[in-house]
């Protein structure tokens, strides 16, 4: 098993647009072979001295994988090209982090 850790960064003002189309996504991505989870959060000002400065157009998706292949096949997936394509001009940036259970 894989986890993802997905942060994407978006345009101020992009946040909402972005969710809506983003959650229309989710019930196609979790149908997908080898999806164990997939879901979007937002930041909570926690107040814990830790965390990084709360960022209110950051959505960081947490998902969960049987494997890297089956990550693989969803990024080609076309209800994902779809989603790129419509979110592309909202975004500000998208940053990854592959983890395994250790």
């Amino acid at each position: 098993m894989i986890n993802v850790l997905a942060f994407i960064e978006v345009k101020p003002g992009c946040r909402d647009e972005f969710l809506e189309i983003f959650q229309a996504n989710v019930s196609a991505v979790r149908l997908e072979d080898g999806c164990i989870s997939y879901v979007p959060c937002l930041d909570v000002d926690s107040g814990l001295p830790p965390q990084e400065t709360v960022n209110e157009n950051l959505i960081t998706v947490v998902e969960a994988w049987e494997s890297l292949e089956h990550l693989y096949a969803h990024l080609k997936a076309p209800h994902m090209l779809d989603y790129q394509e419509k979110t592309k001009e909202m975004k500000v940036s998208t940053r990854l982090r592959i983890v395994t259970p250790a």
